[in-house]
């Protein structure tokens, strides 16, 4: 029947809806990721986890109405559930659109971002003590050095005074330094007294490659699962305008009372 399909829809919806909340809940509270990186430098990043939280929360509380309006046959409520479908179909076509057009921007953006933090690094700064840990924590993982390549940490002032002849633990490529999270490594035979970033044991992949990389090796799924969820919500939305024409009258008398 219908009805059934679409009771398995709002279910869906209200398995996507909590995954959303749980998506904009994770970027305030991840304090160990490229993610927290982002969300402690661009306010943008923090505006867009409260949407997600909200859309996640509205997704939820869709799924909920939608099913009560379809068993209950209410068309004020399967219309509300239609409409509110609709709305976020076209928020995230807009959202896909907006970031394709300004992909370049964004790309600056976290440029500058990235820059910043290495040129302000400093592991005696507690106050930056959980986005240094992010950063550190991202070019490990990634087995990266600074944003474009380890020549962005030759910006860092306290390497400048030291004459270069330390450097990130982070982006170390030596087994010596892999149990050290975070902070500045001496190196063994400094030349002269001074260096530069390529006498460094480090890896020499920018970290933007390697996110850039991981993007481009799962943009299939991302774009899989994006055209699924869209096509899901299209059906739903077909399904509950049906479902809204076969019924012929309004019987509020149906809505359950308290």
């Amino acid at each position: 029947k219908l009805i059934n399909w679409l009771c398995v829809l709002f279910l869906f919806f209200q398995i996507l809806g909590a995954v959303i909340l749980g998506f904009g809940i994770w970027i305030l509270a991840d304090k160990t990721s490229f993610i927290a990186v982002l969300q402690m430098s661009s306010p943008s990043l923090k505006t867009g986890a409260y949407i997600l939280i909200g859309v996640g929360a509205l997704t939820m509380l869709m799924g909920f109405l939608g099913c009560l309006g379809a068993v209950n046959e209410i068309r004020c409520l399967l219309g509300l559930y239609f409409t509110c479908l609709m709305v976020i179909l076209v928020t995230q076509v807009a959202a896909g659109l907006v970031i394709y057009f300004q992909k370049e921007t964004l790309k600056e953006e976290l440029s500058r971002i990235v820059g910043s933090l290495i040129e302000n690094y400093d592991p005696l700064n507690d106050d930056e003590r959980n986005l240094q840990d992010a950063w550190d924590y991202v070019q490990k993982q990634i087995a990266c050095c600074g944003w474009t390549g380890a020549k962005d940490w030759e910006n860092n002032e306290i390497l400048i005074n030291q004459s270069m002849t330390s450097y990130p633990c982070s982006c170390s490529n030596s087994s010596k330094d892999f149990q050290v999270d975070g902070g500045f490594c001496n190196l063994d035979v400094p030349v002269n007294g001074t260096a530069t970033y390529a006498d460094w044991p480090v890896h020499e992949q920018g970290c933007m490659d390697g996110v850039e990389k991981w993007l481009k090796d799962n943009l299939g799924v991302i774009l899989g699962v994006c055209t699924g969820v869209a096509v899901i919500e299209l059906l739903g939305m077909i399904l509950s305008i049906s479902l809204c024409k076969n019924i012929h009258s309004e019987d509020y008398t149906k809505v359950p009372k308290s």
